[in-house]
């Protein structure tokens, strides 16, 4: 999920690098889908069109977070907001509870991301009037974090056969950003190139099968709530890659909140 993240805030326009991406998911997942797996059974392929509306919604709001503000401010918003909603939603739905040395580690774990994209934001000089309109995009993605999680794990556990789950996932939600990229693309060009839009597309697709799809069968085999708080420590390498790709700078209190999301999830681990 960290690459993930960082190819879809790099030297592309987030707009037309989430296009590449769902262009190249929709090529890799259709003979899948089409001939590989058994076909969804009709309950299936309603929840699999919820899916396409909540994850629509999700990539609009990360795209236009993207657009106003740093990666290293909004990707720890992003996700850190969605674990605590994501656990309360598991327990509703699915009878999951935690543990209290498990609240504490998703206490821990959130608490770490917020303050991380605080102190991120401190490093930053950016437009303020800007900023905050990234920061309540990036909210309202987080929360559609936890709606797509919890939904995503009904949907794989409600199907018969979860790889024909997994199929046809990637391959409807990846349909409607592709054709908002070609519009975009009409009126701006790739600043970046093509061919560079286009090979960060198809890596985007590979990583998208395989940690989002290793994340949904989790859900679909163990905790959801337990899934979605580890996931979340993507937020570190995200970190990372943001200071050795994107140039955007680490220090000590940046890497003694890394710790502490590190931190947040052993504690969710072991308490269980």
């Amino acid at each position: 999920m960290r690459f993930f993240g960082a190819l879809q805030k790099g030297r592309h326009d987030p707009w037309l690098i989430r296009g590449s991406i769902d262009a190249s998911l929709v090529v890799i997942s259709a003979p899948v889908a089409f001939f590989l797996v058994p076909w969804p059974t009709t309950s299936t392929f309603l929840v699999l069109l919820g899916a396409m509306l909540v994850h629509f919604a999700y990539k609009v709001t990360v795209a236009l977070a993207y657009e106003r503000a740093a990666y290293t401010v909004v990707y720890p918003v992003i996700r850190g907001t969605g674990p605590l909603v994501t656990v309360i939603g598991a327990s509703l739905l699915f009878q999951e509870h935690f543990e209290p040395l498990q609240w504490l580690g998703v206490a821990c774990l959130s608490g770490a991301m917020l303050l991380l994209a605080l102190r991120n934001m401190a490093a930053e000089q950016v437009d303020l009037r800007g900023l905050k309109i990234g920061l309540i995009w990036a909210f309202a993605g987080g929360m559609l974090v936890a709606i797509y999680t919890v939904w995503d794990a009904y949907g794989i556990r409600q199907s018969p056969d979860p790889f024909t789950f997994l199929a046809w996932f990637f391959f409807l939600t990846a349909l409607d950003f592709p054709i908002l990229a070609a519009l975009r693309y009409r009126r701006t060009g790739a600043p970046g190139g093509v061919g560079s839009l286009l090979r960060r597309g198809f890596a985007g697709a590979v990583i998208a099968w395989v940690s989002f799809g290793g994340v949904m069968m989790a859900t679909r085999l163990g905790g959801v709530g337990e899934a979605a708080v580890l996931r979340e420590t993507s937020t570190v390498f995200a970190a990372l890659i943001g200071w050795f790709i994107l140039g955007e700078t680490v220090g000590p209190r940046r890497l003694i909140l890394m710790g502490l999301i590190a931190l947040g999830a052993v504690m969710v681990q072991i308490g269980g």
